[in-house]
């Protein structure tokens, strides 16, 4: 099992920044595949990134393709997402995600066990 606590949220204008990070505990994260999601008020969740055990691959929605980049260290138990050219369009909360296995349906929310309680991002045009 594993327990994720995200961080880094906030509130930031159209073209800035924003770095998330996401906190696992347990000493086995490098056997789960991550993943993260976000959803806007109303709107249903929506897969954003995932990333493979080792790092070695990552999959991004279209988008946030060319702007946000997922990243682990499986040494201090993190994941991230750099957020760069935000737009008020990226405006909700991100959750990160964890399942054993890499899901081949990686961008269902469905195929993730774990889940952490999500980080508020607003971004103002």
């Amino acid at each position: 099992q594993v327990q994720l606590v995200e961080s880094g949220g906030g509130l930031v204008q159209a073209g800035g920044s924003l770095r998330l990070s996401c906190a696992a505990s347990g000493r086995t994260f490098s056997r789960y595949a991550m993943g993260w999601f976000r959803q806007a008020p109303g709107k249903e969740r929506e897969f954003v990134a995932a990333i493979t055990r080792s790092g070695g691959s990552t999959y991004y929605s279209d988008s946030v393709k060319g702007r946000f980049t997922v990243s682990r260290d499986n040494i201090k138990n993190m994941v991230y997402l750099q957020m760069d050219s935000l737009k008020p369009g990226d405006t909700a909360v991100y959750y990160c995600a964890a399942n054993q296995a890499f899901p081949s349906r990686y961008a269902s929310s469905v195929e993730y066990d774990y889940w952490g309680q999500g980080t508020q991002v607003t971004v103002s045009s």
